[in-house]
């Protein structure tokens, strides 16, 4: 199981998530309930779902979390802006490592607003 979880999230995309995720309090009454599932495995989850096409509910059992938990943490990231945090992370990275070629870079109304039907 580890070994999938690992390359579909390498060490070095999780360090750069371990930075955007923000700390989540876990509360748990007199020690009941049950742990919280990793973000890592939850994450791996997510890649698979993204990358496979197959739906929430067919994510296989092998990550460790169930579907709803993945789903849900895929939610919760969404709602705090995880994801544009982390593709802006990414971009800092490769942008110090000299990785990135702007050269292909394209720009579109969905990017930059053209107030009042622009020049």
């Amino acid at each position: 199981m580890t070994g999938l979880i690992e390359r579909l999230v390498p060490d070095e995309l999780w360090t750069l998530l371990r930075r955007v995720v923000p700390p989540t309090e876990v509360i748990r009454a007199q020690g009941g309930g049950r742990r919280r599932a990793g973000d890592r495995a939850c994450l791996a989850g997510i890649v698979f779902v993204a990358t496979s096409g197959c739906t929430w509910r067919q994510l296989p059992p092998v990550f460790g979390p169930a579907w709803p938990t993945v789903y849900r943490r895929f939610a919760q990231w969404s709602r705090e802006r995880v994801w544009a945090r982390l593709h802006r992370a990414i971009l800092d990275e490769l942008g110090a490592r000299g990785e990135l070629d702007w050269s292909r870079c394209a720009i579109d109304s969905v990017s930059v607003r053209a107030a009042k039907r622009g020049p």
